[in-house]
């Protein structure tokens, strides 16, 4: 008898060859194998299928896995019972909540195929690959004197019991950290509690529970302290070495009121030659944070800072982001440089990456600046360089105009910013403003970002990008399709994916009242920006290469591009040695990053709907004009001006018996047949929101 590899890989070879589902008499037949050997194929094949690379049909035949309707991917459940598989190719898969078969949330599963939706494949769970439950956060309650968590991710359906022996001294109401120690069967385990976060009503306890759920840690170690304590408080004489001196240029930072972490800076010159000189200086972060470091360490295992409603909890401590690496007014600050010349139709020409010292004149205001670009007025304080910005202003319009050219995708998302009170407490939400002067630091940002991407891409050494990849064929047809059926039609081909077409498909659709969800499922369709070694491009941006260079104060990438630019550019240590060792890094350190950044996003975005439904709760009864922003079988999202959302439940519905059209993506009545639709303008009514379940519910206002 053949050893099970060599089998193994002639079984994988037929399936492969033929196509087709294979029984195993006809398995056994077309290899040659005698009746003796029939046992052990079938061990072979139980093993094949164990491994996810044969599937056994329902009708008892093996086919190979990739060539099946099966996908293998995580099970990410919602709070309606129903959940979406990411197989990892930026598509998810719908699971109707009939079709989870016993699942959990983020459990690896596969998933079969059963139909292709119009804006989703829909699937169903046929098994369970493996169960990872991390630490986990809940409340903790007694029943019958044993403790027990509810956990606070109402999407993972387990029950978990709490060792008494192991509570330390959690007391009904606490939000705690528990570990989980053991099955005890079905969804019931048993854990400990590791961490006490707080009592549930404690202020700022309700961010921490989530936070942890994330695996921020708002604490930094000893050991890091020491070394953040270490470093200066300022930039000594011996530092200044073989950098050049830009303490005497007009350089200046513009940033949010609020801002303490301040890590670029830009100046500007009119060249006799008619074209632009922008510079944009970054705080040099890997000159204190060394590789390998505790400061390092922990920066790369954090990945970004992370910006919530009352808080930031940074990359690095506050004696580094709020100091030595803060490009503070009037003080000497260690950069890096990226100087670039620009001609008048936004091309830049050349540029120059140098360490620098400089010292910012005036720590600018989005606010002031755009009352300067916008209304012609000059704030006390910035009349010294009210000129320089107006030039400013008109050379990002230059570089956006060439952006836009080339196919800069600009979806204009609205943002929201939750306005907390000194105990944390959400008191007003307001749309986030994005002004001229916002636009123009993005504009320069993204002028810097591409030429030192571009710099160490054309010396052929491993790097850090950020890339976006083109989105699906499919996707963007299931989108058209979607247009079509509100009544809209888009001009052009569907076949050629390009910045440029996905451009002008929005731009048909500006001046619709619904423009801005249309805009936003149309983002949901892409893939997800990430950072990767290999370049790419980056589809949004039209970038044809682009890395993350100008946030190394709350991006672990930036800092990790500012330490390939020191060693590469600055030291010249360019050998097979530095080149192999850093191959093999960034492998880890981009996956990791992107990891990170995922997380921190959805730890953002969970802050946001639990305060958006802590400041509804004040609200209840109060009417909201809204637009409906999407349509489900169970009802539908309305949302209000200011970008809160809430559910309108099939069931309050009044005066018709409504149904789900997953024809028209509507809810249509029997007498009413048009129904409700995306984009359609109501009046809701607050009925309840919910702080914990971080839901709110309207009514349709008649």
């Amino acid at each position: 008898m053949e050893s099970e590899t060599i089998l193994e890989q002639k079984i994988l070879e037929l399936l492969s060859k033929e196509k087709k589902a294979l029984s195993v008499y006809e398995i056994e037949e077309s290899l040659n194998l005698n009746k003796a050997e029939l046992t052990e194929l079938m061990k072979t094949l139980n093993q094949l299928e164990k491994k996810l690379q044969i599937y056994l049909t329902k009708k008892n035949k093996y086919m190979l896995f990739t060539n099946s309707n099966l996908k293998l991917g995580k099970l990410l459940m919602t709070t309606k019972g129903f959940g979406f598989v990411d197989i990892g190719t930026n598509e998810d898969i719908f699971i109707p909540s009939d079709s989870i078969n016993k699942a959990i949330h983020n459990d690896t599963v596969v998933v079969e195929i059963t139909s292709k939706g119009m804006e989703k494949p829909e699937g169903r769970i046929v098994k369970i690959v493996d169960r990872k439950l991390n630490d986990m956060v809940g409340e903790v309650y007694y029943k019958q004197g044993k403790p027990y968590i509810d956990l606070d991710d109402k999407k993972t359906k387990i029950q978990v019991a709490i060792d008494p022996k192991k509570t330390k001294g959690a007391m009904p109401g606490h939000k705690v950290i528990v570990k989980i120690t053991n099955k005890m069967n079905d969804n019931n385990y048993k854990g400990e509690i590791i961490k006490i976060l707080g009592h549930k009503n404690d202020p700022g306890v309700d961010i921490l529970s989530i936070t942890a759920k994330y695996e921020i840690n708002d604490v930094f170690s000893d050991e890091v302290m020491d070394q953040a304590d270490k470093l200066p408080s300022e930039v000594l004489e011996e530092e200044k070495t073989k950098r050049i001196d830009l303490t005497g240029e007009e350089i200046f930072t513009i940033d949010g009121d609020d801002t303490k972490d301040i890590d670029d800076a830009i100046s500007y010159k009119r060249l006799p030659n008619g074209n632009h000189e922008l510079g944009v200086h970054i705080a040099d972060v890997s000159h204190y944070v060394t590789e390998d470091s505790p400061l390092d360490k922990e920066a790369y295992e954090r990945g970004t800072s992370v910006y919530l409603a009352d808080r930031v909890i940074p990359m690095l401590p506050h004696k580094l982001s709020n100091g030595i690496c803060s490009l503070n007014p009037g003080v000497e600050r260690l950069a890096l440089s990226c100087v670039m010349e620009i001609d008048n139709e936004g091309n830049i020409i050349k540029y120059n990456i140098f360490e620098s010292i400089i010292k910012s004149r005036k720590q600018m205001t989005y606010k002031n600046v755009n009352k300067i670009l916008e209304e012609n007025i000059i704030p006390d304080g910035y009349e010294p360089y009210a000129e320089t910005l107006i030039k400013m202003g008109d050379l990002a319009k230059i570089l956006r105009k060439n952006k836009i050219n080339r196919g800069y995708i600009d979806f204009e998302i609205d943002e929201s910013k939750i306005i907390v009170d000194e105990k944390g407490k959400a008191i007003d939400v307001k749309l986030r403003e994005r002004g001229t002067g916002e636009k123009l630091i993005e504009d320069f940002m993204i002028a810097a970002n591409e030429s030192v991407a571009t710099y160490i891409h054309n010396m052929e050494l491993p790097f850090v990008y950020r890339i976006h990849g083109e989105p699906s064929e499919d996707k963007i047809n299931n989108f058209i399709k979607f247009v079509s059926i509100l009544g809209y039609k888009i001009q052009g081909t569907r076949k050629e994916i390009t910045p440029k077409s996905m451009q002008q498909m929005l731009e048909q659709l500006k001046d619709k009242d619904e423009y801005s969800i249309l805009s936003s499922i149309l983002l949901r369709s892409m893939q997800k920006a990430v950072y990767d070694k290999n370049n790419i491009g980056h589809f949004g941006l039209a970038s044809k290469c682009y890395t993350h260079f100008t946030s190394p104060i709350r991006r672990y990438p930036d800092l990790i591009v500012h330490r390939l630019l020191r060693t590469y550019i600055f030291m010249n240590n360019i050998n097979e040695e530095t080149v192999d060792k850093y191959d093999y890094k960034l492998r880890d350190i981009t996956a990791h990053s992107s990891e990170r950044e995922r997380a921190a996003v959805e730890c953002e975005r969970e802050v946001d709907d639990m305060k958006k439904a802590e400041y509804m709760m004040d609200h209840i009864g109060e009417e909201y004009d809204g637009m409906i922003s999407s349509v489900m079988p169970f009802g539908m999202f309305v949302e209000l001006q200011n970008l809160i959302e809430g559910l309108v439940h099939i069931d309050d519905l009044e005066g018709d018996n409504y149904t789900y059209n997953e024809e028209t993506f509507s809810l249509t009545g029997k007498k009413d047949k048009r129904g409700y639709r995306l984009g359609d303008k109501v009046k809701v009514l607050v009925k309840a929101a919910n702080k914990e379940n971080k839901t709110i519910d309207f009514t349709i206002k008649k």
